[in-house]
């Protein structure tokens, strides 16, 4: 055995053991809406296949994902809230962090919708 190879020993193992321990910290839930989605089967439901393609539901739908996109303040789950225009009443479904991102979301759908009689608010707040 070589002085180098024993030398290198400890500190792989070393760092082997520090990778292990912060693991937990760093790893992140991989995004998983599959239960929040089942309720996609139910044929009253507003999903993305009943979005109309009218240009004003369209153009709806498209200005409040900016609006939503544009706010770095919301979390991942919040960017990818479900928006659905059907004949100028928007629909959000789809799991957010916190109560203040639904009111946020809410809000901002609103401004642009023309009001909060406009827009239906199905999102729930996903647990951290």
């Amino acid at each position: 055995m070589s002085k180098y190879s024993s030398s290198l020993r400890l500190p792989a193992t070393v760092v082997g053991s520090l990778v292990l321990a912060l693991a937990p910290a760093f790893a992140q839930t991989a995004p998983d809406n599959t239960k929040a989605n089942k309720g996609d089967k139910n044929d009253s439901a507003a999903t993305a296949d009943k979005q109309k393609m009218n240009a004003t539901d369209r153009k709806l739908t498209q200005q409040i994902r900016k609006a939503v996109m544009a706010d770095k303040s919301l979390s991942t789950y919040a960017h990818n809230v479900k928006i659905v225009s059907q004949n100028g009443t928007v629909t959000l479904r789809g799991p957010v962090r916190s109560e203040e991102e639904k009111h946020t979301i809410a809000a901002k759908a609103a401004e642009v919708a023309g009001g909060a009689e406009k827009v239906t608010d199905e999102m729930s707040v996903a647990p951290k």
